[in-house]
């Protein structure tokens, strides 16, 4: 990667955008200069360049060499000594020293054995021993450990998880047979957890996730998937963002190779899959995390209270120390290059850009929030020098943004000022599903309101729109199909039992609130697994709370797999919106042109990449002759009907009608058509001529 390439940053898009930023200029070009100073020095101090700064997995840890030697290699600026033991020395750790280099690195080299063979045996159980500034000896798992278990309860071992090589003999290595998909231009996501993926009272794998729960994501129209939990954590329930071994896929679910073949199973089934990293905090774990690997407070960390994340009980990076950085960007890296992942979900990204850490921020739009000096700019840095790397590395990555602060320019290219994200998530939206079916009767709902808060993002800044995802379903909370339908969820969804008005509501809003977030929230669309059907109860891993049960911790797909239940109504209305944003491509298309909010009849009318949507929310009133605005004269024709008794509609629309349209200029547009809009309906209309 040529550095100077964003040397001068083209700025005068950005402007031409949002003319705001103009004001913040010199803070702009302040951070684009950091930026590329970061990129420069990379290019300069190191042998490869970008290319072998970003490979440090390749040096760093143990490997085992085309000769079966053994080289081992750590970063651990304050160390006395460092050692490396295991049953391949039979723990005799003074046996094998590592000797120190150069700017806190060690280096050690184990010989072959006499007949030929690797020293360390594939999976020997290894441990990094450091001896402290103190002189105290401490157990170590090594920062890039590629395989790291925790021994089962019965064994007695304690809970920490143990380190162990992870080098299998070529033919038993799996080898990937299916190409990477190009990346969607209209994504899909179906953000998934292959733990809970099984129905079973236990944790689900890889391997069955990729034989059996693929072929289900495929069949509902989704394009990419994106896989929480990977990066290894010792404690289960934290749902994967309390990190411990950043370059192992969490054991738990099985082998790394058994990963591999989950990801290739995706590939074949033409998915674009999405890892959930986590680089904006640590777990404080000592013996099997990152905390204190040296002895000292800092190493990976900042040391005193900009080290501690005030609500997470966790380490925050120094992002300011080159060899965090190195360890940072190399294991974006690992998971691309090692097990095929094409993009990434960076979490915590608002903690990150800021010191107060997002903590009791209220995010008013005020520029100089943005901009002030509660911006951590070393955090922001790593993220554009990361989005950077990302991107030059493989133009079909992509990378997502959790972020709830709004912060301009994080979706604009590095090289045009920005920090080089493709997307970022719509967090206000299933904030506001929440508010108003916790807080609100339907009668009360504000429809200038939703659109606002559906439409209220960056202008060419790109937005994944998502009704519910993970933090909407743990414990605590509830799904939308819970606050919807939780008191008769147990009794009334047998198809043969009576009508009852609040599983009928629930049903009705369900489709209506994922199909206006689909098409009206944002360039991409995320699904939690199990939302597509309205999966019941919340999700809740094993812990001491709950007698370490798995009740919580897993899926039904028998309540969308059984035919005498109307979860399988809501799983086909899912299906046919994303079939019908593949044909039509809404996501990829501009933003919704909302022609009519009415707040006494409860109706939203927008159209997007040639297609008219129409929102009745309205609980009781249903419509005759319903002026629909459209500006392109033709024949129009239901395409999807949320009233389909394929749905668990009532049928009361009939969709084969045609609705010809007037030309006479209504709402901002230059025709209309008349529609029936019965209560609690959405139609979405297409032209046929």
């Amino acid at each position: 990667m040529d550095p100077m390439k964003i040397a001068v940053p083209e700025m005068d898009k950005l402007f031409s955008i949002d003319g705001y930023l103009r004001l913040h200029e010199r803070e702009l070009r302040r951070r684009h200069g950091v930026i590329k100073d970061w990129l420069d020095k990379i290019a300069k101090n190191e042998d490869g360049g970008v290319d072998g700064f970003s490979q440090a997995y390749k040096y760093f840890g143990i490997h085992v060499q085309p000769d079966n030697a053994v080289v081992a290699r750590e970063w651990a600026p304050g160390a006395q000594e460092v050692f490396l033991t295991g049953d391949f020395n039979g723990w005799q750790w003074e046996a094998t020293p590592y000797t120190k280099l150069e700017f806190g690195k060690w280096e050690l080299t184990i010989p072959p054995k006499e007949d030929g063979s690797c020293a360390i045996r594939h999976l020997s159980e290894i441990k990094v021993i450091v001896r402290t500034r103190d002189g105290t000896l401490v157990d170590r798992l090594s920062p890039w450990a590629k395989y790291v278990v925790q021994p089962p309860k019965e064994a007695n071992q304690g809970t920490n998880y143990k380190q162990y090589l992870w080098h299998p003999p070529p033919h038993e290595k799996y080898m990937f047979r299916y190409s990477r998909p190009a990346k969607p231009n209209s994504m899909r996501i179906y953000e998934c957890h292959v733990g809970i993926a099984t129905e079973e009272l236990g944790v689900g794998k890889y391997r069955e996730f990729g034989d059996k729960i693929i072929p289900r994501i495929v069949r509902q129209g989704y394009n990419a998937i994106q896989v929480m939990a990977i990066m290894e954590h010792a404690y289960y329930a934290s749902f994967g963002y309390q990190v411990t071994s950043f370059f192992a896929a969490s054991s738990r679910y099985g082998t790394p190779d058994e990963l591999k073949y989950m990801i290739d199973m995706a590939h074949k089934a033409g998915l674009y899959v999405l890892l959930d990293v986590v680089h904006s905090h640590a777990s404080k774990n000592v013996a099997d995390g990152l905390n204190r690997f040296d002895g000292t407070n800092t190493c990976f960390f900042h040391d005193g209270a900009r080290g501690e994340h005030p609500l997470w009980d966790s380490r925050l990076f120094n992002y300011t120390e080159y060899e965090v950085m190195r360890f940072l960007i190399s294991n974006l890296r690992w998971w691309h290059d090692e097990y095929n992942f094409d993009g990434y979900r960076f979490d915590g990204v608002t903690s990150m850009l800021y010191h107060s850490r997002g903590v009791g921020e209220g995010f008013s739009g005020d520029y100089n929030e943005y901009f002030g000096l509660n911006v951590d700019t070393d955090a922001l840095v790593y993220l554009a020098v990361a989005n950077e790397i990302l991107h030059n590395l493989d133009k079909e990555i992509t990378t997502i943004a959790e972020d709830v602060s709004g912060m301009p320019t994080l979706c604009r290219p590095v090289s045009e000022g920005g920090v080089g994200f493709d997307y970022r998530l719509g967090m206000a939206i299933p904030d506001k599903w929440i508010e108003y079916l916790k807080e609100k009767r339907d009668d009360d709902w504000n429809m200038g309101n939703l659109v606002h808060t559906l439409t209220n993002r960056r202008w060419m800044e790109k937005t994944v729109a998502y009704a519910e995802s993970h933090d909407q379903a743990l414990v605590g909370d509830k799904t939308l199909a819970f606050w919807l339908m939780d008191k008769e969820m147990y009794t009334h969804m047998s198809t043969m039992s009576g009508s009852s008005l609040i599983i009928d509501r629930g049903v009705a809003l369900h489709k209506m609130i994922r199909l206006i977030t689909h098409s009206l929230g944002g360039e991409a669309y995320l699904n939690f697994m199990g939302n597509e059907f309205g999966h019941p109860e919340w999700l809740d891993f094993p812990r001491v709370g709950n007698n370490d049960s798995y009740h919580y911790a897993r899926r039904q797909w028998h309540l969308v797999d059984d035919e005498m239940l109307k979860y399988k109504f809501l799983n086909e209305f899912d299906r046919a919106m994303n079939i019908l944003e593949l044909r039509y491509n809404w996501l990829s298309s501009h933003p919704a042109y909302v022609s009519w909010k009415h707040e006494d009849d409860k109706v939203i009318v927008f159209e997007r990449a040639g297609l008219l949507f129409a929102f009745n929310f309205h609980p009781s009133k249903s419509f005759t002759d319903y002026r629909l605005a459209v500006d392109v004269a033709g024949r129009y024709k239901i395409v999807l009907n949320t009233d389909d008794p394929l749905f668990g509609g009532h049928n009361r629309v009939d969709a084969k009608v045609d609705h010809l349209s007037t030309p006479e200029g209504y709402a901002g547009r230059r025709n209309f058509i008349q529609a029936y809009l019965p209560a609690r309906t959405a139609f979405v209309y297409a032209k046929f001529d």
